[in-house]
């Protein structure tokens, strides 16, 4: 799971970089491991990526070089590949025009693709990354229809068609879940959405003079000064940065602006249907985001109270003192199913803010080192009660179980825990980091045996239809939700029959914590020796301050 935000400014005086910072600040939750910036003034690029936050990957230098009125930016929760920071995006190819990508999401058929790329299209792949693919599959397709139409260089309506043509051949090509920016080098901004729209991506735009954006994409076509436009994975970074939401980037769509301004959007895909990953409504958005018309707060307080609903239909006399929620994700459901419940809802675990989320760090003793750091309890809230606990979802369980025996030092009677989302017995293939049925608390249990591993009195679920209720309860009228990937717990994958038996031992060999670990020693080594892998590409290697100055012109 990563973030992406790209902007095209009207006035080519203003620069992009600040709101760039400041929007990735904002999509900080969704990617901890690395982040970058690239950015185009007077037909240079501009980039500047590391391993680390936002916050320490920019400093006041960085940020003066990434100068330009167009740029995109990305944070990396890595899934596949490697957290090296010569992975970290955005990633640059030179040619045809010099174009850059942020990513977000996994292919499905990279094990088709890299032969492809390197022996067809004679195109040199320098990492593991899914998101270099993408860039070459785009680049080579961009190459070939600009050869078929010589008069795309000169002409606008040939270029839009070029650029329209390629993404259908990227989503022709490319299987997951993936959503995406290209910034073209002196062309302009491309936000694209694979056929199923699992990934997210919304677009928005504010207008100088009035800050009223085109309400319909009929509108969206506008003479240059007139609008800013902003892509980005949630809508609380286009909120944050003072734009307006236009709508979500549809499933198998691609809206590109050139750098006059002009918007064109189109569908790229004949066979588009949307059904997005419901697991970005359980955990990985922010509240106040807005996704598919679905208000993200909203959907929570109602997988509370579905949540609630169940336990008080299978636990009838439960005997609950108290509802305290596991910070921060579960805490807009716990509240709402301490209500229907009828039972208090109090601040039992005070978090540490300052260490990295335990579901993104890389590895299982990791994350369980880092729980008691993390969080601490509010002891009065616990002794003497009976107290459910409710969590956005479990997934190895190693939280959970340092969380509950925390529970039980501090004096609960009975601990009881709820999960505002079913079961996960599956793998997660299209972003998030749950690589192997055998990792999961609920790989081979039922609630009963779950219960007894975590060490808590009993455990509940919520039923996949009743999480799937909540979510479409909360859209607009107007824009129904047909369909959700569901797939960690369903075991049912929207992509379809090439996902079988191969493609998962393969993601084992390559995602079981062994592998992992193996890779981080590699890498550790690798960026140790040259961190100047982390700076992508250098037009001279004497501007780099000890390897390490990272904002250099492509």
């Amino acid at each position: 799971m990563c973030g992406i935000l790209g902007l095209l400014m009207a006035n080519e005086d203003d620069f992009v970089n600040q709101l760039l910072f400041d929007g990735l600040t904002v999509l900080q939750h969704r990617g901890q491991d690395s982040a970058g910036i690239v950015t185009s003034h007077q037909n240079r690029l501009n980039l500047r990526k590391d391993n680390g936050l936002v916050k320490d990957v920019f400093q006041a230098h960085h940020m003066s070089e990434l100068r330009g009125h167009v740029g995109v930016g990305h944070v990396r929760y890595p899934t596949a590949g490697t957290s090296s920071c010569a992975e970290a995006q955005p990633l640059y190819t030179n040619y045809p025009y010099g174009i850059c990508v942020a990513h977000n999401g996994n292919l499905t058929n990279t094990t088709e693709l890299a032969p492809i790329v390197r022996e067809k299209f004679q195109r040199h792949i320098n990492t593991d990354s899914d998101s270099e693919l993408l860039l070459n599959i785009f680049a080579e397709a961009m190459a070939s229809n600009t050869n078929t139409n010589p008069s795309s260089s000169n002409s606008s309506t040939e270029m839009v068609d070029t650029i329209f043509q390629s993404i259908e051949q990227v989503m022709e090509k490319c299987d997951g879940g993936y959503a995406g920016l290209y910034l073209i080098n002196g062309i302009g901004l491309v936000g694209f959405r694979d056929p199923h729209g699992i990934r997210p991506i919304v677009f928005g735009s504010r207008t100088r003079k009035s800050g009223v954006p085109p309400s319909t994409p009929a509108k969206m076509s506008q003479s240059r000064g007139t609008l800013d436009y902003v892509m980005a994975s949630e809508s609380v970074a286009i909120d944050t940065l003072g734009f307006q939401l236009v709508r979500d980037i549809k499933a198998g769509e691609a809206i590109f602006v050139d750098m006059n301004g002009n918007c064109h959007a189109r569908q790229c895909h004949r066979n588009a249907s949307l059904a997005p990953c419901i697991f970005e409504y359980v955990y990985f958005a922010r509240p106040d985001s807005i996704m598919d018309g679905v208000s993200v707060y909203e959907s929570r307080l109602m997988m509370g109270e579905k949540l609630a609903q169940k336990i008080m239909k299978k636990h009838p006399e439960h005997d609950i003192d108290v509802v305290i929620p596991i910070p921060d994700t579960s805490r807009t459901s716990a509240l709402q199913a301490a209500y229907i419940l009828g039972r208090p809802f109090r601040e039992g675990f005070i978090k540490n803010r300052y260490i990295a989320r335990t579901f993104i760090m890389p590895n299982q003793p990791a994350r369980k080192k880092s729980v008691r750091l993390k969080l601490n309890t509010i002891k009065s809230e616990f002794a003497g009660r009976n107290v459910l606990l409710v969590d956005d979802s479990v997934v190895r369980g190693t939280t959970a179980r340092e969380i509950i025996e925390m529970a039980r030092e501090a004096g609960a009677r009975n601990v009881y825990l709820a999960s505002a989302a079913p079961a996960i017995r599956y793998p997660n293939i299209y972003g998030i980091d749950i690589p192997t049925r055998e990792e999961l608390v609920a790989y081979n249990r039922d609630e009963v045996a779950i219960a007894k591993h975590l060490g808590c009195s009993w455990i509940e679920f919520q039923d996949c239809d009743d999480l799937e209720e909540a979510v479409r309860s909360s859209a607009r009228p107007d824009m129904p939700l047909p369909a959700f990937d569901t797939s960690c717990f369903t075991g049912k994958y929207v992509t379809g029959e090439k996902i079988g038996n191969k493609y998962f031992q393969n993601l084992f060999a390559n995602r079981n914590n062994s592998a992992k670990e193996i890779r981080k020693i590699n890498t550790e080594s690798a960026d140790a020796g040259d961190h100047q892998g982390c700076e992508s590409v250098y037009n001279d290697k004497s501007e780099v301050e000890d390897g390490k100055k990272g904002c250099e012109a492509i």
